[in-house]
């Protein structure tokens, strides 16, 4: 699980949304409303409504518009969640379930985002126990 989480508010546009992604590297964003977790904004699903064409000579006006969206107009709305001492089997579970979802949100007792744990991190973990097991033969 990652504990650094990024986190817009639903009414943040994408451009800003676009400058926080850009910025930090992340490809997961949390979309908060009230202090209450929303949805979630991946990277590819960014890409998905703004143009590559921006800032180049070719971007039109409805290229620029597109950024006036707001957050919770594209975000995966009710994004799984797990509390903090869920076990590998309850993620594995919810990913083999919902086959789109890319990240489960690990939730405090506060109900408020306390971690996220990507599908790559089950994969490193995957990675490093069968190394672990690899070099005990």
């Amino acid at each position: 699980m990652s504990t650094r989480l990024v986190t817009v508010e639903a009414d943040d546009s994408l451009r800003t949304v676009r400058h926080i992604l850009e910025r930090t590297r992340f490809h997961h964003m949390l979309v908060i409303d009230n202090r209450q977790l929303v949805g979630v904004i991946t990277d590819r699903e960014l890409f998905h409504f703004i143009s590559p064409y921006l800032g180049t000579m070719i971007e039109t006006d409805r290229d620029k518009a597109a950024l006036q969206k707001r957050a919770h107009q594209i975000m995966q709305r009710n994004p799984p969640t797990l509390p903090p001492d869920a076990d590998l089997s309850a993620a594995l579970a919810i990913f083999s379930k919902n086959t789109d979802m890319t990240c489960i949100v690990v939730m405090g007792n506060e109900e408020e985002p306390i971690g996220i744990i990507t599908w790559r991190d089950l994969l490193r973990l995957l990675d490093k126990l069968y190394n672990e097991k690899r070099s005990k033969k």
